[in-house]
């Protein structure tokens, strides 16, 4: 998996070293000296990951990172400080700026890479959910602004059989979160798949692997989007690119620091925060892009969809469908006469009433105006005529209240209902339903008219 990946140096061996490894394994670099050029680049450029140097004259590192980070256009990009200090100020610190991760001067080719593609499959994943929200939102489906999006407050399930050290974890995150300790996996798998923010796990249990548990979180539907903090001995480099590999988020180092344990814990619960708040953004576009807003029912483009294959599945020898389009009798009069806002109850009234008298596998849909369309699979005509009256029925035979409840409005119906008979199209089992309706309204309305051809 390639990427763009800025490097920040203000030492231009340093730079050059970088540059060359990751050309090598064809990463495309752009390169900056110093934070003021670092952040134009970024902005402009929206490379994948920024590898910033920590100690840089005028702006360092650290400033780098947080100004980054605080910059609606550039917060999302995976940020990787490399610093010659080891220490553990210096840690928290970048945390507290952002950072996602860290790289320890002389760099190690093996970490390198390893950091890199672990954060490259987040940016993609991240990228992914923000272009479709830009869509959701050009489209008109998607408005306001993130809230609530920070570190505080998680729920954390602590996976580890270590007593003294889950209760120590478990103790420093109960101070601002949540947690839960859980010592076998097989349990911590079911818990995992309740409401959890993050999971951390200890990658070195005596009990468990813990690698093969991070792997399986991964690939379980219900948690692969879970992120994951592994315990780890960085002594043992192998199980700790493995952990990478393998899709963890983070890592932390055994003995467990409770501040960088904090620090790294409250960016991991935004990062989810955020992606959280993206795919919701998403799932309610998708939502709104099939659903009639007014009535809560599917709409004439999801419809149309579906009668089509179920028409398909029907000439390929499958199941009969049979349609019924209803319109609300003399609507323009109640518009005329009580206003809008009426019609607009009218019309959510209707549709419950007619959710509520249509089969768990038949699929009702506003058609558009005061007109509905019920697409119901599997279905003769005689069948469907016998819905559609007791659906008549149900409309006619007890007033709408509106107006808060001081109205009584008497609303009819007139449907026209159709199935499939060989060679049809949707376009041909609607034309039928919608004849048997104009049949319905030239009889006086109030009725159901079936067409058999």
């Amino acid at each position: 998996m390639s990427a763009r990946i800025l490097v920040v140096d203000d030492i231009e061996a340093n730079v050059r070293l970088l540059e060359a490894r990751l050309t090598a394994e064809y990463y495309e670099v752009l390169v900056a000296y110093n934070g003021p050029e670092a952040l134009r680049i970024a902005a402009e450029e929206k490379p994948d990951i920024v590898l910033l140097d920590v100690m840089m004259p005028g702006m360092d590192g650290f400033e780098v990172c947080r100004r980054l980070k605080e910059a609606p256009d550039t917060r999302h990009l995976p940020v990787v400080l490399v610093t010659a200090l080891d220490g553990r100020n210096d840690r928290i610190t970048g945390l507290e700026a952002g950072a996602d991760d860290f790289l320890t001067k002389p760099i190690d080719d093996v970490m390198l890479f390893a950091r890199v593609r672990s954060l490259t499959r987040l940016k993609t994943v991240i990228d992914e959910l923000r272009e479709r929200e830009a869509s959701g939102r050009r489209m008109g489906v998607i408005a306001g602004v993130a809230s609530r999006l920070g570190g505080t407050g998680g729920r954390i399930l602590i996976i580890d059989d270590n007593e003294r050290q889950a209760q120590r974890t478990f103790s420093e995150l109960a101070i601002e979160h949540r947690p839960v300790v859980e010592g076998l996996p097989e349990k911590a798998m079911a818990t995992a798949k309740g409401p959890v923010d993050l999971v951390i796990v200890n990658a070195v249990a005596k009990g468990f692997d813990g690698l093969r548990l991070a792997g399986q979180l991964r690939s379980e539907e219900a948690t692969r989007h879970l992120p994951i903090l592994a315990i780890v001995d960085f002594d043992e480099r192998n199980r700790l690119v493995k952990a990478l590999e393998l899709g963890v988020n983070d890592v932390l180092a055994k003995p467990i620091d409770p501040q960088e344990l904090s620090a790294r814990v409250r960016t991991q619960i935004r990062r989810k925060r955020y992606t959280d708040y993206l795919r919701n953004n998403l799932d309610h576009s998708l939502e709104l892009a099939v659903t009639d807003q007014l009535t809560g029912l599917h709409n004439r483009r999801y419809m149309a969809g579906q009668l089509e294959a179920l028409v398909k599945r029907a000439a390929l020898g499958g199941g009969p469908v049979a349609t019924m389009l209803i319109d609300i009798d003399h609507f323009k009069k109640i518009n005329d006469g009580f206003g809008h806002d009426v019609g607009d109850e009218v019309l959510r009234e209707f549709a419950v009433r007619l959710a509520s008298n249509v089969r768990a596998i038949d699929l009702p849909c506003r058609f558009g105006g005061e007109e509905f369309v019920v697409v119901m699979p599997d279905t003769r005509l005689d069948d469907a005529q016998r819905i559609a009256e007791r659906i008549r029925l149900h409309v006619a035979g007890s007033p709408f209240r509106v107006m808060g409840g001081t109205e009584l409005l008497t609303v009819t119906i007139s449907i026209g209902v159709a199935a499939t008979q060989e060679a049809d199209t949707p376009e041909v089992l609607l034309k039928r339903a919608d004849e048997g309706v104009y049949e319905a309204k030239a009889a006086g309305r109030n009725r159901v008219v079936a067409r058999a051809a």
